[in-house]
């Protein structure tokens, strides 16, 4: 399985790779961009999105994709952990993961990749799925691939 997701991540790179290069006008159009391609994609991506850094404690919803986030996020929860510690993070089990923030009870795995510039996370992606066991180390370096082409808009 983790071969054939691979493979659809590379086409998918591909795919907004020629959706974003010279074309989008914006930080915010590109993720958008992103979010969408992944969302209608991936079949186990329940919710997919970006929070921007306001504070060191305090995140704000970005462009997404599936139901209604959580609009501001504080204090705790695993994009803010992503954030503080600048490093990826799975989590098959949320219910796991302690002070977890739980914007839709039907979330039950996730991923959080940060986006940085300069050293500094801007923003993370968050993925989320409502089954357990979604992610693993082996999503990492996609996404984080498909985040690169983030970087010009920085």
């Amino acid at each position: 399985m983790e071969e054939r997701r691979a493979a659809r991540y590379e086409r998918l790179y591909e795919q907004l790779k020629g959706l974003i290069e010279d074309k989008s006008p914006s930080l915010q159009a590109a993720m958008a961009t992103i979010c969408a391609v992944l969302h209608a994609k991936m079949q186990h991506h329940f919710w997919i999105g970006f929070y921007f850094v306001k504070r060191e404690d305090e995140l704000h919803v970005g462009p997404y994709q599936g139901p209604v986030a959580c609009q501001v996020l504080k204090e705790q929860g695993v994009c803010l952990h992503a954030a503080r510690t600048k490093e990826p993070v799975v989590v098959s089990d949320v219910e796991a993961f302690a002070n977890h923030i739980a914007c839709d009870s039907r979330s039950k795995s996730e991923i959080v990749i940060p986006l940085l510039k300069d050293g500094n996370v801007v923003a993370v992606l968050d993925v989320d799925s409502s089954e357990l066991n979604q992610f693993s180390e082996a999503d990492i370096e996609p996404l984080s691939k498909i985040l690169g082409l983030l970087n010009p808009y920085l």
